[in-house]
């Protein structure tokens, strides 16, 4: 099932996701599922829990666009261990659509988080996947991608917005 995509100023996306507990149940994996399904139709690489509405800390990420499945990852209760590196790319969210800018990341990290049966996994990533798993975690904790641009770049992206709500074009 496609989910709403949740979009900047609604207040799941700015606080901390709970931890998930219960793991290998049918609701798990359904969600798992409808994210995926709810990813690919936005053509996005990454999608957290709380992007549609769900303040739990899951996230899904797929940077082949479906096209690899090796690199389809279920991050559940993700940490970052490791970082090195540094890159700067433009980046964007589904939550904040129409919006992207210059964002300085880890080059390469390691990812440690369970999986839908509770099984824990070290994930390694690299350039695009290094930033996807970074942005994603960040959501997880209640952090978009604007809090790592400059105030004066976040402040003129929350000025468009306003004047979008108030067109009724942002909803």
């Amino acid at each position: 099932m496609i989910h709403p995509i949740v979009k900047y100023g609604d207040p799941v996306l700015e606080i901390p996701g709970e931890p998930i507990t219960n793991f290998n149940t049918p609701e798990l994996q359904k969600l798992v599922d409808d994210m995926f399904e709810t990813m690919y139709a936005a053509r996005g690489v990454g999608l957290a829990a709380p992007q549609i509405g769900v303040s739990k800390r899951l996230t899904v990420v797929d940077t082949s666009s479906a096209e690899d499945p090796t690199q389809k990852f279920v991050l559940i209760n993700p940490k970052i261990v490791s970082r090195s590196g540094s890159q700067t790319g433009e980046e964007g969210c589904l939550s904040i659509p129409g919006f992207r800018e210059q964002v300085t990341r880890a080059q390469k990290v390691v990812v440690r988080a369970y999986d839908v049966q509770g099984e824990a996994h070290d994930y390694e990533g690299e350039d695009l996947l290094a930033r996807a798993f970074q942005h994603e975690a960040d959501h997880l904790d209640g952090i978009l991608f604007i809090s790592h641009i400059s105030p004066l770049k976040r402040d003129l992206i929350r000025r468009k917005i306003k004047k979008l709500v108030k067109l009724g074009e942002w909803s």
